[in-house]
C-alpha cells in the first residue's frame, strides 16, 4: 500500500526502529493493536558509523584554543612579573631567601669633668640557643638546665620571648662562668644549637649609687618606643636609654648597629652568612659633674634626711617625715651643674644584675626613680623673698633703707572677711616682733612682716606697677618656667597669680575651688606661700642669676660629646636664657641682707654654719637664705636653704630642700654648710677634654628645641640631639 510503513526505505531510521518489532510480532500483517507495547533494543537507539559524519577538526580547534588561552595568560603574567613588577618580584624572592639581623652597637661611655668614668661597659659571656635546634633536639633544654642551673621553664620563656629576633639564637644566660663556657666548648656534640659569644653591658665604676637619677638606666625597648622612633633603626631586641643622661643623649650614646645578612631555606633554617656590616661604637658624653663632689653631696643629703626622721622639731615638737629631698651645686658663671643629688635613690647595678617586678614597683612607690632636683615642686617660703626684694628695688615702691616696724602681726588695712577665703591677719613665723627693720635686715632675720607689707603695697598700687609686678620679676628669674636643663622630664614651676588661680580651678575645681584674688593672696605670694611651687633647680638657678649679676643661664649637665677616638664632636657652650636688671642700687642691699643670714649672729643661718664649717667666712664669704615653707595643716614645713660664694666672685651656688623636713635652719642649712666646707677644701677642677681634639664645632642646646650639630673632626655620623 502506497504510503504505508511497509513501503518506506529499508535504510531509514524509521524502518530500523520498527523492523525488529514487526518481524517478531504475530500480527505484523494486520496492523498494530491499540496500547500494544513496542520493544526497543540498544542498537535501535544508536546510529551506525556509516550514518554519522566525522568532524575531528572541530575537536582539535577546541583543544588548541584552550591551550592558546593558557599560553597567552602565562606570557602576560611573566610580563608583569619580569617587567612591570620587576622590583617587587625581586624583593619578594630575596625576602624568601635572605634575612637581615642586627648586630648591636656598643654604647658610648659617660665621663665626669676630669675624664673619670661614671658609666662604662663590660664584656660578658652570653649563652644563646637556636630555636630550630631546640625543636629538633628537645633534650638540649634539659642538658643546659643541668649545666647552667636555669630551669627548663626559664629556657622556654627565653625562647618564646618576642623581644628577640626569631632568626637569631635567643640569649638564655648572661655573664656565664668560665667553667660553663669551657664545658660547652669541650662538648659541642652534646649542645647542638648552643653558641657562646661576648656581649656588652653597662657597668658603674663607682658602685652604681652615685648620681643614679642623673645618669639614668637603659632597658629593653618597648613597641611604643619603636613606634615613636620609626626611622632610627631600632629592633625588638634593642636596648634604649630610659631615664637621665642615658635617655636625653640616647641618639649619641647608642651608636650605629651593624647588620648580618643570612641566607635561609624555605623552612627558615640558616644556611650561611652572606654579608656583615660591623657596628659603630656610640659617642661618649662628658659631664660637668665632679665625681668626688657628687659623692660628698649625696652623702650629706641622705645622712641629713635620715637624721631628720629621728629628730624632734623644737617648734612643733613633731618628728618630721622628711619624705624626700634634693641638693644641687651650680657654677653661676656659666650654668654648669657640678653636682646633683636626689633622695630616695636606687642602685644602677640593679638593672644589670636583674630587678624583679616586685622590687621595681617598690622603688616606684618609694619615689626612688624621681629626680627631685628637677621634678620635685615645693612651696618655696622665704627663699622667694629674693624675688620680692628685687621687685621692690626695681620699682622703687619702698627704699631699701626705709624702716618698717615689724610688730609680729600684720593686719591688712581696712580688711574685712568679704569672702570665706580672704585673709586679714598675718603672723610672723615665731610670732615675735623684730622691731624696726630695713630690707637688708629683713632678709637677714627673715622678717615675714616686712614682706607682708610689700605684698600689700604692690596690690594697692596697681595703677602704678600693674597687677603682677612680683610675678614678672619671678619670670625674669625663671621661676615660672622650666630651666631647660639637659635632662628629661623636668617639671615646670608656677608662681601664684590671679591668672594661675583660674587655670588651676579649671584643671581641678575641687582642689582649687577659689578663683578670686584678694589682697591676702597677694601678701601670701610675696613671701613664697599660696599655690606657688618651684623646683629646686629653678630656685638654684634664680640665685645663680643674682649671684653673677643678672644673667640667667640654662643649667648644663653635659659639657661635650666625644667619639670613640677621643675627639670632640660637640662642645656645649653656655646658653643665656634671659637677664634680670640688677644695678648696684638693686643688688647691693639684697646682697648685704643675704650675707647677714650667715655671718650676722641674728641671721637665720648663722648657727648651722657656725657649727659645721671649718673655714673662715672672711676668706670665703658666703651669702644665703633660709626657707621654711608651710604645708597643709598638721604637716611639717618644707625645709630650704640656698647659698652662694665667695660673694666677691661667686663660684658655687649650693641648694638643699627637704620635703616636710622642718625649719630650713635645722635640716637643709647643715647640708649646704657641709658642702661649702668640702668645696673650700676641694675646689672643683677645670673641665678636661681629650688632648686629641682638633677644631670641634661648638654646639648650643637651644631652649626647648632640637639642636642639629655638625662636625668636621670625625667621620662618625653626627646625630641630632633630642631635648
Amino acid at each position: 500500500m502506497k504510503g504505508s510503513w511497509r513501503e518506506r526505505p529499508t535504510g531509514s531510521w524509521f524502518s530500523r526502529l520498527w523492523r525488529p518489532w514487526v518481524s517478531l510480532h504475530p500480527f505484523r500483517g494486520r496492523g498494530r493493536r491499540i496500547n500494544e507495547p513496542k520493544p526497543v533494543g540498544i542498537r535501535d537507539l544508536m546510529a551506525s558509523p556509516e550514518e554519522v559524519h566525522a568532524r575531528p577538526e572541530r575537536r582539535w580547534m577546541v583543544i588548541g584554543g584552550f591551550f592558546v588561552i593558557l599560553f597567552v595568560a602565562l606570557i602576560v603574567r611573566l610580563f608583569f612579573l619580569q617587567v612591570v613588577d620587576y622590583r617587587s618580584s625581586v624583593a619578594a624572592v630575596q625576602l624568601n631567601s635572605l634575612r637581615k639581623t642586627t648586630i648591636p652597637a656598643t654604647r658610648g661611655e659617660i665621663f665626669d669633668r676630669e675624664g673619670r668614668p661614671l658609666v662604662s661597659n663590660v664584656t660578658t659571656t652570653e649563652i644563646r640557643l637556636s630555636r630550630e635546634e631546640a625543636i629538633l633536639h628537645p633534650t638540649i633544654k634539659g642538658a643546659l638546665s643541668s649545666l647552667t642551673g636555669l630551669s627548663v621553664a626559664k629556657i622556654n620563656s627565653d625562647l618564646d620571648n618576642k623581644q628577640y629576633d626569631p632568626y637569631q639564637p635567643a640569649p638564655i644566660m648572661s655573664n656565664a662562668s668560665a667553667q660553663v663556657v669551657e664545658f660547652i666548648k669541650l662538648h659541642p656534640s652534646e649542645f647542638p644549637g648552643v653558641s657562646v659569644l661576648d656581649a656588652s653591658t653597662r657597668s658603674y665604676p663607682n658602685g652604681g649609687d652615685v648620681a643614679s637619677q642623673v645618669l639614668g638606666y637603659v632597658g629593653p625597648i618597648t613597641q611604643q618606643e619603636i613606634n615613636e622612633n620609626p626611622h632610627d633603626g631600632y629592633q625588638t631586641d634593642s636596648t634604649i636609654g630610659k631615664t637621665g643622661i642615658e635617655e636625653y643623649y640616647e641618639q649619641y650614646l647608642r651608636g650605629k648597629d651593624g647588620t648580618s645578612t643570612l641566607e635561609v631555606n624555605s623552612t627558615g633554617n640558616v644556611l650561611t652568612t652572606v654579608k656583615t656590616t660591623e657596628p659603630t661604637v656610640g659617642d661618649s658624653v662628658v659631664l660637668n659633674i665632679d665625681t668626688p663632689l657628687e659623692k660628698a653631696l649625696t652623702g650629706y643629703l641622705s645622712s641629713e634626711i635620715i637624721a631628720d626622721r629621728h629628730s624632734v622639731d623644737p617648734v612643733s615638737h613633731k618628728v618630721p617625715e622628711a619624705i624626700n629631698g634634693a641638693a644641687l651645686v651650680l657654677d653661676p658663671s656659666n650654668g654648669d651643674v657640678l653636682a646633683m643629688a636626689s633622695y630616695p635613690s636606687y642602685n644602677l647595678n640593679s638593672f644589670v644584675n636583674g630587678l624583679s617586678n616586685a622590687e621595681f614597683h617598690q622603688l616606684i612607690e618609694e619615689g626612688a626613680f624621681n629626680n627631685y632636683a628637677i621634678q620635685g615642686l615645693y612651696t618655696p617660703g622665704s627663699t622667694f623673698k629674693l624675688v620680692t626684694a628685687t621687685a621692690e628695688l626695681q620699682s622703687g615702691i619702698l627704699s631699701p633703707y626705709k624702716y618698717v616696724d615689724d610688730t609680729g602681726t600684720f593686719t591688712v588695712p581696712g580688711c574685712f572677711k568679704a569672702a570665706k577665703h580672704s585673709l586679714c591677719v598675718f603672723h610672723d613665723d615665731d610670732n615675735e616682733a623684730a622691731g624696726p627693720v630695713d630690707l637688708p635686715e629683713a632678709l637677714t632675720v627673715s622678717s615675714d612682716y616686712y614682706f607682708y607689707n610689700l605684698g600689700y603695697l604692690f596690690w594697692n598700687s596697681q595703677s602704678l606697677y600693674g597687677q603682677t609686678p612680683i610675678q614678672n620679676v619671678a619670670a625674669d628669674y625663671g621661676l615660672s618656667q622650666t630651666t631647660n636643663v639637659d635632662l628629661p622630664d623636668e617639671a615646670q614651676g608656677r608662681v601664684d597669680s590671679p591668672e594661675v588661680r583660674k587655670e588651676l580651678h579649671a584643671e581641678a575645681p575641687t582642689a582649687f575651688p577659689d578663683v578670686s584674688w584678694y589682697t591676702g593672696d597677694n601678701i601670701e605670694m610675696a613671701f613664697g606661700q599660696g599655690t606657688t611651687a618651684v623646683s629646686p633647680i629653678e630656685m638654684a638657678n634664680a640665685y645663680a642669676t643674682f649671684a653673677n649679676g643678672g644673667t640667667r643661664y640654662a643649667p648644663e649637665v653635659a659639657a661635650a660629646v666625644v667619639n670613640a677616638h677621643g675627639k670632640v664632636v660637640i662642645r656645649y657652650q653656655p646658653r643665656v636664657l634671659g637677664h634680670v636688671s640688677l644695678p648696684a642700687s638693686v643688688r647691693d642691699p639684697i646682697l648685704q641682707g643675704l650675707t647677714g643670714v650667715i655671718d650676722d649672729p641674728s641671721g637665720t643661718g648663722y648657727l648651722p654654719f657656725k657649727a659645721n664649717i671649718h673655714f673662715s667666712l672672711s676668706s670665703f664669704p658666703i651669702a644665703g637664705k633660709t626657707g621654711t615653707a608651710s604645708n597643709a595643716p598638721g604637716l611639717e614645713p618644707n625645709s630650704w636653704f640656698v647659698g652662694f660664694g665667695p660673694t666677691t666672685h661667686p663660684q658655687y651656688v649650693v641648694l638643699c630642700v627637704i620635703d616636710e623636713g622642718g625649719y630650713g635652719a635645722d635640716a637643709s642649712a647643715p647640708v649646704v654648710a657641709k658642702t661649702f666646707n668640702y668645696l673650700v677644701a676641694h675646689p672643683v677642677p677645670a673641665l678636661k677634654l681629650s688632648a686629641a681634639l682638633t677644631t670641634p664645632t661648638n654646639g648650643s642646646k637651644a631652649a626647648g628645641t632640637t639642636t642639629t650639630t655638625t662636625t668636621t673632626t670625625t667621620t662618625t655620623t653626627t646625630i641630632k640631639k633630642s631635648s
